[in-house]
């Protein structure tokens, strides 16, 4: 199991910080359709059922895009989206 561990975070180290990106931004439509997704005519069941792939979805899209793009990707995606990153609270200088 380790080195299945090993060979897939090496294999996700190799992809590309637009692939990581693209992957990242993924994970927004998805969280959108498991909300959007309970204003369908259809049975509570298979609503539920929907939710659980959609965040499911969304969950590995996130998950995915921040293990590609690595501690030195997310900084540079950072920097270059500040205003994204902003805190939103007020701090004691």
């Amino acid at each position: 199991m380790n080195e299945v561990m090993r060979m897939l975070k090496q294999w996700l180290a190799g992809l590309s910080f637009r692939t990581g990106v693209i992957v990242l931004s993924c994970c927004i439509p998805f969280y959108v359709l498991s909300a959007v997704q309970f204003l369908l005519p259809i049975e509570a069941g298979w609503k539920g059922v929907l939710w659980v792939v959609f965040f499911g979805l969304a969950k590995t899209a996130q998950y995915g895009g921040l293990a590609i793009l690595g501690v030195d990707g997310y900084r540079r995606l950072k920097a270059k989206m500040p205003r994204l990153f902003k805190k939103r609270c007020l701090e004691d200088d």
